[in-house]
């Protein structure tokens, strides 16, 4: 039965993973028939809590979605209004994306008046419940959100387990983030070499997305000056921008005289940019220390590029250890044997014949299953 959605979080001209994925999920709602539209921020972030240079892409929107920009993050005022206006519209299904704690009071308080209509139902994708980087009063304004939601999807185990903290009755379902396919198709290897003005007989790794402290490039940059790697023909590319202090990095970097083997593309990698890296590169590395899931792994698997991912969170949950990549402690020497281990014993073909099954597990179908299989649950 066609159903009215509304989605409530990041999309354009916001920026970055969310926006794209909340994108891409609207779309799927409307391929299996459905009626969708996105609320998204007029402020998503105060400028003192954002790190990055900008918040928002160039370009235009998405011709075939229903995108307004509607909610301010720290307005009150704004959540009442917002709230009332939704309560008396009466969609079958909201949908809310919860990644911040920041986030709870805003979208709590808009959860709670539109569940006044005893008609919408509320469910919730939670990229996290716990964040990586714990600030004072999280819990309290997580508890304050998961108060106002009928049930939840989450993407790894760990969030799933998580739940229990704050209501362990709560509908749910577990479905792996899909495949980000939204990125363009994977370019011949020379060919991406030769956009980005790499060296052609050069092999590259490849670390991507946003730099945080969580994500572990310190941890990479410390294998990268393995004296086993220093003999092998290979480079590391970092490719995001910094959201956090770049010094330590720099500094690490000169302090493992790794200025010549770690090049640097940190402003922030355009949609139709991201096929250049991920085709150029072998080998997709996220030496995390803390997670719960990461669409950089969903992108790889769109471009079928094998992928090193440390076992913390949910990461060792979609990459088969062996298979299609490796699954190693968070230390620079665990990962530096795997990336010896995947040159030496020429991997490469292999785990990227084996990835072009495992990724059929991945669909957009089977994560709008989820939402209506917990919509039907509530009752």
């Amino acid at each position: 039965m066609t159903k009215t959605i509304k989605i409530i979080g990041p999309a354009y001209p916001f920026r970055g993973g969310l926006a794209a994925y909340n994108e891409r999920l609207a779309e799927e709602f409307q391929n299996q028939g459905h009626q969708v539209d996105i609320e998204t921020f007029t402020m998503q972030y105060p400028g003192i809590l954002f790190p990055g240079k900008s918040q928002y892409v160039e370009g235009k929107a998405p011709e075939h979605l229903k995108i307004k920009r509607t909610v301010n993050s720290v307005n009150p005022l704004n959540w009442a209004r917002i709230g009332n206006r939704i309560r008396r519209e009466k969609p079958d299904l909201l949908m809310v994306r919860y990644w911040l704690p920041f986030m709870g009071p805003a979208l709590g308080t808009i959860c709670r008046l539109i569940r006044k209509n005893k008609h919408t139902k509320v469910i919730c994708l939670a990229d996290n419940i716990i964040p990586h980087e714990k600030r004072p009063g999280d819990q309290l304004l997580t508890s304050y959100f998961m108060k106002s939601i009928d049930g939840m999807v989450a993407m790894s185990q760990s969030v799933l387990n998580d739940i229990d903290a704050f209501n362990p009755k709560l509908p749910r379902a577990l479905c792996p983030h899909p495949l980000f396919d939204n990125f363009g198709e994977r370019l011949n290897q020379s060919e991406a070499k030769k956009q980005l003005q790499l060296e052609p007989t050069t092999s590259y790794l490849l670390f991507f997305g946003f730099i945080r402290d969580y994500k572990g490039l310190d941890i990479l940059l410390k294998a990268m000056a393995d004296e086993r790697l220093e003999k092998l023909p290979v480079k590391l590319i970092v490719a995001g921008e910094f959201y956090t202090k770049p010094e330590p990095y720099l500094q690490l970097l000169s302090e493992l005289n790794l200025n010549e083997r770690v090049l640097l593309h940190t402003d922030f990698i355009p949609n139709e940019r991201v096929n250049q890296y991920f085709s150029a590169a072998d080998l997709v590395v996220q030496p995390y220390k803390s997670a719960t899931q990461s669409g950089v792994t969903q992108i790889g698997y769109h471009f079928e590029k094998a992928m090193l991912v440390t076992n913390v969170g949910g990461l060792s949950e979609i990459i088969p250890d062996q298979k299609i990549g490796y699954v190693v402690e968070p230390n620079e020497t665990a990962i530096a044997d795997a990336i010896v281990d995947f040159y030496q014993n020429k991997r490469q073909v292999a785990f990227e014949e084996n990835i072009k099954e495992e990724k059929k597990k991945f669909s957009w179908q089977k994560m709008v299953d989820a939402f209506l299989s917990v919509y039907d649950e509530i009752g």
